[in-house]
């Protein structure tokens, strides 16, 4: 019958397997908790710096806005020209 050599593997597969989780060093190591875990102190940001990060931002967003409108016209345009260059 067929099958016989992909089950034996399968099976050789699972024994080392098992085999390999009997072998680890920390058998607990994803056990645990953040009890005693230390939070890092950042500092706060003044409101003359969260005003500037807000402008940069928008005026970031903008280029991109504008950038992907312009690509997307370019684009509209070729499609367009292609199309009546080949069907008209």
């Amino acid at each position: 019958m067929g099958g016989e050599g992909s089950m034996a593997s399968a099976n050789t597969t699972l024994k080392n397997n098992r085999n390999l989780l009997s072998k680890r060093k920390e058998k607990n190591a994803l056990l645990g908790s953040y009890a005693n875990a230390e939070m890092k102190d950042f500092p706060e940001a003044t409101p003359e710096q969260l005003s500037k990060l807000k402008q940069r931002l928008k005026k970031e967003n903008r280029r991109a806005i504008v950038k992907n409108m312009l690509l997307f016209i370019v684009l509209a345009v070729l499609v367009v020209s292609f199309f009546l260059y080949f069907f008209f």
